[in-house]
């Protein structure tokens, strides 16, 4: 097999596992610190602000200076040595600057891996879906280990789990290929094209409307869980589940895309997402909502690699990588910040089902907007319709 797939999909498989601590357990962690639902809203809030500054930073690096894993490789390091200082932090004060070193650091090199793996699976000839399922094997096999570790060992035991992926996942990004620069030179006058674009601003709003209440159950699902009496046990396998179903809908996910166009599968997605949330909002016990968590595939893998694939095509070459941070931006950080500080008040105020219920309604609204979209024609082409 081609060593350069193999070293990627290696890299795929620590780095999402190491992304799983950070999303997954983070508001557990927050939790054992005593932070409460509306504190633990400011933090991920509050990261995701500096996310929608570092993550244009970072791609423009990239495009800059033409290498994806050298960035990566500087990202990555940083984000080791500030999740060692987070993972053994207790105060407040010092919790808010490593959250939001985290965000400078770790969350850019999930768009940089992304378009990396785009642009190594075009260079020889594979699909995305192949190299990014070994991803979502890693974030579910680390969300299973870590919460069965953590029930047994102690949430003081995260940082050494932290350590220990990080230290694997830079290991494979030293060895991994990096992706071809374009000959093209980077245009300004381009990009600010692409930006003013009319079917550009309509397809990041649909973004923008979708992914707010997937980040919103990224902050608070394990929070959730618990509040119905889970452990952190069932946090870890509410994550696995989800990543389980990732992997399957990633291995076809090449076949979907070449049979129905980019807005069609958000359209599902979207109907689909509002569905998850409004059962999770009833859901009469943890165990419920964990299992509920089986149609992460389905709705996330569609929504995202639609909105990857359609990304590429609309966007010119010497910009791809900045323009799959901005497609971050959205998807990690503007959402984030949304859900984050409206979704810790809602919890605080109204306990978990009313935010479970809100999130439902905010993904109904995301389908009736790709509804008006496809049905009035505006998206033509672009989208395949």
């Amino acid at each position: 097999m081609n060593t350069a797939i193999l070293s990627l999909r290696a890299y795929n498989f620590f780095y999402f596992s190491l992304l799983s601590i950070f999303i997954s357990f983070l508001p557990v962690y927050l939790t054992y610190r005593g932070i409460t639902p509306a504190q633990i809203g400011v933090l991920i809030g509050a990261g995701s602000f500096i996310g929608i500054l570092s993550q244009p930073f970072w791609g423009m690096m990239s495009d800059r200076y033409k290498t994806i894993r050298r960035i990566i490789l500087l990202t990555l390091g940083l984000s080791i040595a500030a999740g060692v200082m987070l993972f053994t932090s207790a105060s407040f004060f010092a919790l808010f600057l490593l959250v939001g070193a985290m965000y400078f650091f770790l969350l850019p090199t999930d768009p940089l891996t992304e378009s990396l793996n785009y642009r190594i699976a075009e260079l020889h000839g594979t699909s995305f879906g192949s190299i990014r399922t070994f991803g979502a094997v890693g974030y579910a096999t680390a969300s299973l280990f870590i919460g069965w570790t953590l029930d047994r060992l102690g949430m003081g035991q995260l940082v050494w789990l932290f350590v220990g992926y990080g230290v694997f996942a830079y290991a494979c990004a030293l060895v991994m290929q990096d992706a071809p620069a374009s000959s093209k030179s980077l245009s300004w006058q381009e990009l600010k094209q692409f930006f003013l674009y009319p079917q550009t601003q309509r397809f990041f709003l649909l973004v923008l409307i979708a992914a707010t209440p997937h980040r919103t159950n990224d902050s608070f699902l394990g929070v959730y869980v618990q509040s119905l009496g889970g452990t952190t046990g069932d946090v870890g396998q509410a994550w696995f589940l989800a990543a389980v179903s990732e992997v399957a809908f990633f291995a076809i996910s090449a076949r979907l895309l070449a049979r129905w166009s980019e807005l069609r599968l958000i359209m599902l997605a979207s109907a689909l997402y509002a569905i998850r949330y409004v059962l999770c909002a009833i859901a009469p016990s943890a165990e419920w909502v964990v299992y509920l968590q089986l149609t992460q595939g389905v709705t996330f893998v569609l929504f995202y690699t639609a909105t990857i694939q359609y990304l590429y095509k609309i966007i010119p070459e010497e910009w791809k990588a900045t323009g799959q941070t901005v497609l971050a931006v959205l998807f990690f950080g503007i959402s984030g910040i949304i859900g984050s500080l409206v979704g810790g008040w809602l919890f605080q105020q109204g306990g978990g089902a009313a935010l479970y219920w809100a999130m439902g309604i905010c993904s109904a609204a995301a389908f009736v907007y790709s509804l008006i979209l496809a049905r009035a024609g505006k998206a033509a082409g672009g989208l395949g319709l």
